[in-house]
C-alpha cells in the first residue's frame, strides 16, 4: 500500500473506523452517498461549500485585523458559521455523502473557531493565554485519539460536558468578535490578563470563554482518565489472551 493510500486510510479511520471497517469487509451498506456508506467523491456541492467556508475564514481574518472592515470581516465570519450546518445538511439531502467531506468539515470547524480566536489575539482583545490554552487542550486531545487507535478503534464516545464547553466558547468567541454588550470590570483579580474579572470592562462574552475553558479542562481530566482506563483494558486483555492459549488443551498438547 503507497504512503499516500496509508494516510488515507488513517484519516478515514480517524473520523468513522466502524464505516470504513463495514466498507473494506465488503458488507452491503445501502447506497453509496449515504452517512453509513460515503463515497470516494471529491467535487461535491456540499464538499463546494465547505470549500467555501474555508476561503471566507481566511477573508474574514484579512478584514478583521485591518479594523477597518469590521462588519464585512463579521458577515463573513457569521456565513461561514452557517454553511457548517449547511454542507451536511446538502450531503445528507443529495446522497452526496463522502469521505471528504466527513474529515474536512470537523477540520473546518476547528479552522473557523482558532481563526476567530487568532483575530482577537492579534487586535489584543482577547489574552494570548486563553488562545495558547484552547489551542493546546485540542492538540493534546487530538494526539491523545491518534494514540489511543492503537488500543481501540472505536473514537471515544462524545460526553455531555463536552459539548457545553464547546457551546460556551463558540458564544463567548462570537460575542467577543462582536464586541457588545460590554460590562464593567468586576474589579475581583488585579492581573491585567483576566480582562472583565479585574477592573477593565469587557465584552459579556469574556465570561462565557472563562466558564468554558473551566468546562475544558475537567473534559481534558475525564477524556484523560477514559483513555487510560481503555489503554490498561486493552493490555490487560492482550496478556491475559497468551496464558489463555497456554491453558487450554491445544496449548498443551494433550
Amino acid at each position: 500500500m503507497s504512503l499516500g493510500k496509508k494516510l488515507e486510510r488513517r484519516a478515514k479511520a480517524q473520523v468513522a473506523p466502524e464505516v470504513l471497517a463495514r466498507q473494506e469487509s465488503g458488507e452491503d451498506l445501502g447506497p453509496v452517498g449515504t452517512p453509513d456508506n460515503p463515497s470516494n467523491q471529491i467535487c461535491t456541492v456540499a464538499n463546494l461549500i465547505t470549500l467555501c467556508r474555508f476561503i471566507l475564514t481566511i477573508v474574514f481574518l484579512i478584514l478583521f485585523v485591518q479594523h477597518e472592515h469590521r462588519v464585512a470581516a463579521l458577515v463573513c465570519y457569521a456565513i461561514a458559521a452557517i454553511t457548517d450546518f449547511l454542507d451536511g445538511q446538502v450531503a445528507r439531502r443529495t446522497q452526496t455523502v463522502s469521505w471528504v467531506g466527513k474529515i474536512s468539515d470537523p477540520i473546518m470547524d476547528r479552522v473557523l473557531l482558532f481563526t476567530g480566536v487568532l483575530g482577537l489575539v492579534i487586535t489584543g482583545e482577547l489574552p494570548l493565554w486563553v488562545a495558547i490554552f484552547v489551542i493546546g487542550r485540542d492538540l493534546y486531545l487530538l494526539g491523545g485519539m491518534i494514540a489511543l487507535q492503537k488500543y481501540r478503534k472505536r473514537p471515544v464516545d462524545v460526553i455531555y460536558i463536552g459539548k457545553v464547553t464547546t457551546a460556551l466558547l463558540m458564544f463567548g468567541f462570537c460575542d467577543l468578535l462582536l464586541g457588545l454588550p460590554q460590562i464593567s470590570g468586576l474589579g475581583i483579580a488585579t492581573v491585567s490578563w483576566l480582562p472583565g474579572l479585574n477592573s477593565t470592562s469587557a465584552p459579556l462574552g469574556i465570561f462565557f470563554v472563562y466558564a468554558g475553558i473551566i468546562c475544558s479542562t475537567i473534559t481534558a481530566i475525564i477524556y484523560t482518565k477514559e483513555g487510560l482506563q481503555i489503554k490498561a483494558e486493552a493490555l490487560s486483555h492482550a496478556a491475559e489472551a497468551p496464558q489463555g492459549a497456554k491453558d487450554s488443551p491445544e496449548g498443551s498438547g494433550r
